[in-house]
């Protein structure tokens, strides 16, 4: 079906950042957008309930109509990787479980589904399997989110070889500039990446350039759902 799988090159990259922003400007070029994060750990409780805030940010920002439970139905408080706060919570969740709930109340003719991993790609998530696993399962075309910063190239070119592997698309690159400390004025990690790799880098800085470079990345998934439609 139409759709992407959003993951990182680790935790804490800027996957909900970047998959909200999308979202929004998918939603705008007339996408019907089921926003997905089945599993969330580091969930803040309030009252009996757990809230996933990136769960709920995807929702918000895809404009859906849907319930919370339906984007996040598997959440966690304890902020560890998502099979260890399974094991913490006695639950015993498998991929396929994940992809079923996935999939749940998607209409394939005309939904455009956004999952949104767990940490890393290869990040564990389930009994069975990793990120990379329910990724695989689902089928979808990859967006690759990496913090623009010293180190990256050899995250990114990891994560591209990793998902080849498991014979994925790799749809694009973003690199995250989410510290402008961190950056010093000879690194270039776009043009570098862009000699290595087949696939759009996109850089995407704090400055008002942010709306032209999601809109890029926004024409680059509908015109990728075009060609899957042809």
């Amino acid at each position: 079906m139409n759709g992407i799988f959003i993951t990182g090159t680790d935790t804490n990259v800027g996957k909900t950042y970047i998959g909200s922003l999308l979202a929004r400007q998918l939603a705008q070029q007339g996408l019907t957008l089921v926003p997905r994060k089945p599993v969330e750990s580091g969930c803040s409780r309030e009252g009996t309930e757990l809230i996933p805030a990136d769960a709920m940010a995807l929702k918000n920002a895809a404009g859906y109509a849907g319930s919370l439970a339906q984007v996040c139905p598997f959440r966690f408080e304890p902020p560890i990787s998502p099979l260890r706060a399974a094991h913490l919570a006695h639950q015993a969740l498998t991929t396929s479980k994940v992809a079923h709930a996935c999939l749940a109340s998607v209409d394939e003719s005309r939904d455009f589904l956004l999952v949104e991993g767990a940490g890393g790609f290869y990040t564990p998530l389930c009994e069975d399997g990793l990120n990379a696993d329910l990724a695989q399962v689902l089928n979808l075309p990859v967006i690759l989110v990496a913090e623009d910063r010293l180190g990256c190239i050899n995250q990114v070119l990891l994560n591209s070889q990793a998902i080849e592997i498991r014979q994925l698309k790799l749809l694009a690159v973003v690199l995250n500039r989410s510290d402008a400390a961190e950056q010093n004025e000879f690194m270039n990690n776009r043009e570098d990446l862009q000699s290595l790799l087949d696939c759009p880098i996109l850089p995407v800085s704090t400055d008002n350039r942010i709306e032209q470079q999601i809109v890029d990345l926004a024409h680059i998934i509908t015109n990728a759902v075009e060609q899957h439609q042809q």
